[in-house]
């Protein structure tokens, strides 16, 4: 103690204390098993119609090492299994392949689902157990092999029967020597994939602000590679996460976990500051936003390209939906609103009320191109608070894919 008190009163000892190359050591990360590589293929190779699911952990590292992200797509070109993502692994791999089978945004009754019950072996790849689960796992039920840089938590709703620790692009890579051209049950559930494509498109053209047609329209004016998506948290997320096709790590920004409202529009600010070059939306429901509203000063002060969509309905939309799913009667979830466009503009930001369905894409490709903070409110109406969670709609009508060797 003594020792420690004379250095902090020195500037040399100062200095020593707050150095943190000191501290620094080079992390290595654990590399699995020859052994545990060849149970785990033999396992892969065992079942009649396997299914990835790639989680929130795969979509961190991917985003930080485009060649692990790299890895991940290869993993599915070579082994030729359909996969789904979770809400926060969406983007991992590129949604426009041909595996592509879905993402569930609740953790049971969508139409995906039925992949997820008819695989026997599923393959968890970086699944973070902190997201609500995309499925419920049952005892008895399919078997479930993690594959992660980490052994999981001892959780109720997720346990399994073997795992692969280590570094995730090695592992993906060897399973991937292994495994290619021995998987003659590979694609076993992939005829489920157009059915499921054609169930949830519907709505995506409707003349009206369905949330299937909102997002539809959000995709015509966010590139895939080159815009970022942010979302705070209410019901419209569902439609997002199971619609809004995400084709690179980091491009759709969204909280499964935790789900706090307010966070779309700080993160919203953070994702222009890093990335200028990009079109950046955050996407907020009203309540959501009115929690950080004041942030917008922040966002004009430094003069950031900062577009903010807020739906109004007047609502904690996602409140009311669960109240009616459960057969209570709505209580406590309404409330009044200030003019948005108004509120914007004594912030010096430009503000846009969007009235009909078809002056959403033109509003939206105007604030892009003028620049600057733009709000652009649009009144939206949930009609079917209990059908908000049932629903299984697509944004759009189902797209030319492409094999993921196509895109480069």
């Amino acid at each position: 103690m003594t020792r420690q008190r004379k250095n902090t009163r020195s500037p040399e000892g100062e200095k020593r204390m707050v150095k943190g190359s000191d501290l620094l050591h080079q992390f290595e990360r654990p590399i699995a098993s020859d052994a545990t590589l060849n149970q785990i293929a033999a396992r892969i190779t065992e079942a009649k119609s396997p299914l990835l699911i790639f989680g929130a952990a795969a979509s961190r590292a991917a985003a930080s090492n485009l060649g692990l992200a790299a890895d991940m797509a290869q993993f599915v070109i070579r082994t030729g299994i359909p996969f789904l993502t979770t809400q926060m692994g969406k983007g991992t791999v590129s949604e426009s392949s041909h595996l592509y089978m879905g993402t569930p945004a609740l953790s049971e009754g969508e139409d995906v689902h039925e992949v997820i019950d008819k695989a026997d072996l599923i393959l968890p790849i970086g699944h973070d157990t902190t997201e609500k689960p995309p499925f419920i796992m049952r005892k008895g039920g399919q078997e479930v092999i993690h594959i992660a840089e980490q052994a999981p938590p001892v959780e109720p709703v997720y346990f399994l029967q073997f795992q692969l620790i280590g570094e995730i692009g090695h592992s993906l890579k060897a399973l991937a020597d292994r495994l290619e051209g021995k998987l003659p049950n590979a694609q076993a559930l992939l005829y489920l994939r157009e059915p499921i494509l054609e169930r949830t498109a519907a709505r995506a053209t409707e003349d009206s602000f369905a949330l299937q047609r909102l997002v539809n329209d959000i995709s015509e004016v966010m590139t895939p590679h080159d815009s970022i998506l942010v979302l705070d948290n209410g019901q419209y997320k569902i439609s997002v996460a199971r619609n809004y096709q995400t084709n690179a790590p980091n491009t759709l920004l969204l909280d499964n976990a935790l789900a706090t409202m307010g966070a779309g529009l700080p993160s919203g600010i953070t994702a222009a500051m890093l990335n200028p070059w990009q079109r950046v939306m955050a996407l907020c429901g009203d309540g959501g936003f009115q929690m950080t509203s004041q942030e917008l000063e922040t966002a004009v002060r430094l003069k950031l390209n900062l577009v903010i969509v807020i739906l109004n309905n007047k609502d904690y939309g996602m409140i009311s939906c669960k109240q009616a799913s459960k057969g209570y009667k709505n209580f406590g979830t309404k409330f009044d609103n200030p003019d948005f466009v108004k509120l914007a503009e004594s912030y010096h930001a430009k503000g846009t009320r969007v009235e009909t369905p078809d002056d959403l894409v033109p509003a939206l490709e105007a604030a892009f191109e003028g620049g600057g903070v733009h709000v652009v409110e649009v009144a939206i109406v949930y009609s079917d608070y209990k059908r908000g969670l049932t629903d299984k709609p697509r944004s759009r009508k189902a797209k030319p894919t492409k094999r993921l060797s196509d895109l480069g």
